[in-house]
This record gives C-alpha cells, sequence and structure tokens, in this order.
C-alpha cells in the first residue's frame, strides 16, 4: 500500500518512512527534504521499498537513501503505476514506463514531466554538496 494524500497522509508515511531509516538526521539532510516539500514533492510508502524514502511529483517516483549525513538517488526516477514503480524503457514498439506486466505509453507530456522532476531532483540534490 502506499499513502498519496494530504498532510496528515504525508506526516505519517515520513514517520513510517524515517522508521526505516538511521536514527538522526543533520539539519543538513531535515533541510533538504523540507525543500522537497516547498518543490511540490510529497512523501510517499511502498512498502517493497520501505528502507527508503520514497517522493512523488506528478507521478513520478523517487526513492533516497539517506546515510552517512547524506541523501542520494537510489536508482532512477520512475513512474507510479499501481503499487509500483515503473521504470522508462525503450522497447521497439516506442517508449513506455513498464512495471512488470502493466505499461504507460511515454507520451511528449509525460516525457517532459519525466525530465522536469529529474532536473529538479538533480537540483535539489546538488544543494546538498559533497
Amino acid at each position: 500500500m502506499n499513502e498519496r494524500t494530504g498532510n496528515d497522509t504525508e506526516n505519517k508515511g515520513l514517520l513510517l518512512m524515517l522508521e526505516a531509516q538511521p536514527n538522526e538526521m543533520s539539519p543538513r539532510q531535515v533541510a533538504f527534504l523540507e525543500s522537497l516539500l516547498q518543490a511540490g514533492f510529497q512523501f510517499v510508502t511502498f512498502e517493497r521499498y520501505a528502507r527508503y524514502l520514497a517522493v512523488e511529483r506528478e507521478g513520478f517516483v523517487a526513492l533516497l537513501e539517506v546515510g552517512d549525513g547524506n541523501v542520494q538517488l537510489f536508482g532512477q526516477v520512475g513512474y507510479h503505476v499501481g503499487e509500483g514503480i515503473a521504470m522508462l524503457v525503450d522497447p521497439p514498439e516506442g517508449k513506455a514506463f513498464v512495471w512488470k506486466r502493466e505499461m504507460v505509453p511515454a507520451t511528449p507530456e509525460l516525457l517532459a514531466g519525466y525530465e522536469r522532476t529529474k532536473a529538479d531532483l538533480r537540483r535539489l540534490l546538488q544543494t546538498l554538496g559533497p
């Protein structure tokens, strides 16, 4: 199950994810998480990825690993499909976001949102520095 809407739900999702994370977060890590919220991301939970912080915006999901005073992207940004995260693939029939047997065609609008989300995450992660 995942939690997707409302401040109470966002807070509950964040609390669940933080339980699987290191006990202490640096002020820098906390500020980064706050910047994600300010950028329109919300915290979501995925049972199969419970050890990671998951954020979503416009249907695009990123898993974040928190540790050693840092936050980094785990894997790549995907698209929320069902209870999973679909990855962008480029089969002969055209680009699509695929999770298990589910496939969402990668329309120009989705691809633009995907690139926007990746760029915003990259920019926010760079604010953390080395």
